[in-house]
């Protein structure tokens, strides 16, 4: 295994953490580190461990932070709830993880290559869309932001044409300000852009997608969306019949 580095732990399926937890898939990877599922030797039970990057984590400021920012959105069902925390080691470096519920599903970006022609149908990334912006909204409520939302933090599961999500990660730093609720809108709407095709697709997209999109200009959409409850109950009004 290479060392812990801000690129990639590259953990291999089969090794134990803390001598409690066996190593399965990478779930995710963010900013601050990555997400893998694991088994707990004790019960077999799953669970989600997510992994940060020494330099990420100084003084473990950041575990720490996260740990708490997890438990005051206990109550938000979009995320992954924790469990508790524990460390390994690597090359003589100690390494923290946190352990959280695991989820079934697939990454976004997995479910999204699945597709027919890589992308999907338009009414069906607009139920997407709707239950992400509905879980952000809750977090946004509580006064927190997520600030990473891209599709390889999303863990999708189908239901029909509607969908469970999960977002297996999040960023931290700071109190929530106005600029960090509009990042997320943004990044709600490049997933949505991403999911119907992105910059390929786009010019035979409906009206009432580029609706959505605005051209990805940062301006256009904070100005029609300026909260996550407003551009979800947009998204619920969009007239079924045009879609």
């Amino acid at each position: 295994m290479t060392v812990a580095t801000e690129e990639s732990f590259n953990l291999q399926s089969g090794r134990k953490l803390a001598g409690k937890y066996v190593v399965g898939d990478l779930l995710g990877k963010g900013w601050e580190g990555e997400v893998y599922h694991v088994t707990e030797t004790s019960t077999g039970i799953e669970r989600a461990a997510k992994i940060f990057f020494p330099a990420r984590n100084p003084n473990n400021k950041t575990i720490r932070s996260y740990a708490r920012k997890l438990n005051r959105l206990r109550n938000c069902s979009i995320l992954i709830q924790y469990h508790t925390q524990d460390s390994f080691y690597t090359r003589g470096q100690k390494v923290p993880f946190l352990v959280s519920e695991y989820v079934e599903g697939e990454l976004l970006s997995e479910l999204i290559a699945r597709q027919r022609g890589k992308r999907l149908e338009p009414f069906e990334a607009l139920h997407l869309l709707h239950d992400m912006v509905t879980g952000v909204a809750e977090i946004h409520a509580a006064g927190e932001y997520h600030g990473d939302l891209h599709s390889d933090n999303v863990i999708v599961t189908r239901y029909g044409l509607g969908f469970k999500v999960k977002l297996v990660d999040m960023f931290h730093w700071g109190s929530a300000t106005r600029r960090h609720y509009q990042d997320d809108l943004l990044q709600l709407v490049q997933l949505f852009y991403e999911s119907v095709g992105g910059k390929k697709h786009y010019a035979k997209q409906p009206a009432w997608v580029k609706s959505i999109c605005c051209g990805l200009k940062r301006s256009l959409i904070v100005k029609k969306f300026r909260s996550a409850p407003v551009l979800r109950d947009y998204l619920a009004k969009i007239d079924r019949d045009n879609v």
